[in-house]
């Protein structure tokens, strides 16, 4: 009956469309329809966004529409992106955690392995149903990452690419200890000094090396920048205590010494938990150099498709120096079948980074040019105005974020919108709970 029923209201909205064609040209005078694009969808009920296809990871449903699957790397394949990079922005509690979680665990299917920065022991669950120990961080823990490890795909990858990638991870972390631009001075020293400690080869170098490098310059590295030890040495002597603080300051123990853990990164998953961590005031230089630690072992050729979550972004972000080597890192995904997700809770955390207009905020904004799926729960009121600047969202985009529901997001997938409400299976609700300990 409900299918004869649909028939038939089909049927008259097509004969009625006739008739006031045919009056129209007739001339006997009947009125033309017309509406404005907002009441469109009423007047057409059924002409409807048929979704992304059916290739992929089964999201949830499209409201008042059929089934809704993602995957970025067949999007990219078929044109319909020109990333496969991904920004999850959401109030607490929406359930962005919830669809960021069973989306890695629904891609082990597909054979796709994750690489997550968890800052506060979120995936403990995860990790333990893909039979994974988390990697966990903290000072005395005897648990080393080296931010300067080329990789195990280093000789893939080329001499020239490991130390650009080295160098600007340092160059990054300088700049964010030192809260400032570097000075040509010590950009040159850096390259120097990397240079210096990696003449013999045998190891990867490590940060305390590159210290020492910097505050004692060999003469090789002076004569190469047409100066003296002693001058070099003074013009990188900021630049050199900052990096010290990793090595032999209040955060040694982490990151000072070669990678003393055993990965198997053909396995499922890695997830390094930063929790102990999460409250330090250098959280963003904990996270870059555990991202770029991870970034080093899977963007490589040959590895496959990988995705590597990077959540509570804000910390990396709330820095220029570090969201500038985020920024790179995205426009390396294309090359080594990466697909980034930054995950956040409001879109003004783009802006929030500094002053209107300034270097830091465009460099945040960037990263949505560099992530063209962009999937939005629940904002409050507050944050409306500036996703809808962000994002560019039409006004009912707009009035609907605060009002979605929990679960329900509003995907921005190129130039498409959809808005999905996110489908848990059974066993995958122990996975993604993060209110256990309210309820």
């Amino acid at each position: 009956m409900i299918v004869l029923a649909l028939l038939v209201l089909v049927l008259g909205v097509t004969v009625l469309a006739a008739v006031i064609l045919f009056s129209r040209d007739a001339g006997v005078g009947m009125p033309v329809h017309r509406c404005s694009t907002a009441h469109l969808q009423a007047a057409y009920p059924f002409m409807t966004e048929d979704g992304l296809g059916g290739r992929g990871v089964y999201i949830g449903r499209q409201v008042l529409a059929g089934s809704f699957s993602f995957d970025p790397w067949d999007l990219y394949a078929r044109q319909l992106l020109t990333n496969p990079n991904v920004v999850v922005a959401g109030q607490v509690g929406r359930g962005k955690s919830s669809f960021v979680k069973s989306y890695l665990w629904r891609q082990q299917v597909f054979g796709r392995r994750a690489a997550i920065m968890d800052p506060k022991g979120e995936y403990g669950a995860f990790a333990a149903a893909l039979g994974v120990q988390p990697i966990r961080l903290a000072p005395g823990r005897g648990v080393y990452l080296n931010p300067l490890d080329p990789g195990p795909g280093s000789d893939d990858v080329g001499v020239e690419e490991v130390l650009r990638r080295q160098s600007s991870l340092l160059q990054s972390l300088a700049a964010a200890a030192l809260g400032r631009d570097l000075r040509p001075e010590e950009r040159a020293g850096t390259d120097v000094a990397l240079g210096a400690v990696g003449r013999d080869g045998a190891s990867a170098p490590t940060l305390p090396q590159v210290v020492d490098a910097l505050l004692e310059p060999d003469p090789r590295s002076a004569d190469r920048l047409r100066t003296t030890p002693g001058a070099l040495a003074a013009g990188c002597r900021d630049l050199a205590l900052e990096l010290r603080r990793l090595c032999d300051g209040d955060l040694r123990g982490m990151f000072d010494g070669p990678t003393s853990v055993d990965v198997d990164w053909d396995g499922p998953a890695v997830v390094l938990d930063l929790s102990e961590l999460f409250h330090s005031d250098a959280l963003g230089l904990l996270m870059t150099c555990a991202a770029a630690w991870l970034q080093a072992a899977v963007a490589r050729p040959g590895a496959g498709k990988r995705i590597i979550v990077v959540d509570e972004a804000w910390a990396i972000l709330s820095n220029l120096g570090i969201a500038r080597w985020l920024q790179s890192s995205f426009k390396l995904s294309r090359a080594y079948g990466v697909s980034n997700i930054a995950v956040i809770h409001r879109l003004s955390d783009l802006t929030a980074v500094g002053a209107e207009g300034s270097a830091a905020v465009r460099m945040a904004q960037g990263l949505l040019s560099d992530a063209e799926t962009r999937i939005v729960y629940a904002q409050p009121p507050g944050e409306v105005q500036a996703a809808t600047t962000l994002l560019g969202l039409s006004r009912t985009e707009s009035e609907l974020l605060p009002h979605l529901g929990r679960g329900v997001a509003l995907w921005k997938v190129g130039q498409r919108s959809f808005v999905v409400e996110h489908h848990l299976g059974e066993t995958e609700r122990a996975l993604v709970d993060t209110d256990g300990r309210m309820l």
